[in-house]
């Protein structure tokens, strides 16, 4: 008897970012190769603080640093497959985030990888923890998971 938790479906996200897959995310097994999920991962949760005007990453004066991270999969991705990455917030720290993300194939409803990150922000030219700004969290507000 498996206890392993269900894949979540897109109703467990808030928002969804869509990433083409590219032939070279493929590996000799024919599958996107597992260290790709991360990238989707990374580019999906800066998409959306890019967009609600809340990082720069080029001249921010803070920035998010990734202190852990992992992923569950359920089912394979390959190109030429369409990605939809759903985000949400599962934690709001006074200096982190806990970003958790559902890979989606295609159109499907239930997600073919689960994972989570924590970003730790922090001043850039010092490294060292900062309140998340207040802007950051009004833009993170939306996607905060309820429980």
């Amino acid at each position: 008897m498996s206890t392993r938790t269900p894949p979540a479906t897109r109703a467990a996200y808030f928002h969804f970012c869509e990433i083409a897959t590219r032939w070279m995310d493929n590996d000799m097994y024919g599958h996107v190769n597992n260290v790709v999920y991360y990238s989707y991962f990374d580019t999906a949760v800066n998409q959306y603080l890019i967009a609600q005007g809340v990082l720069d990453p080029v001249n921010a004066k803070v920035i998010g640093l990734v202190v852990e991270t992992q992923c569950r999969y359920h089912s394979s991705l390959a190109f030429p497959d369409v990605v939809r990455v759903g985000v949400r917030v599962g934690h709001v720290g006074t200096s982190s985030v806990r970003y958790e993300l559902g890979v989606f194939r295609n159109d499907d409803d239930v997600a073919c990888a689960e994972g989570h990150f924590v970003h730790v922000y922090v001043d850039r030219d010092t490294n060292r923890p900062v309140r998340l700004p207040d802007d950051f969290r009004n833009a993170l507000e939306p996607l905060r998971a309820q429980v």
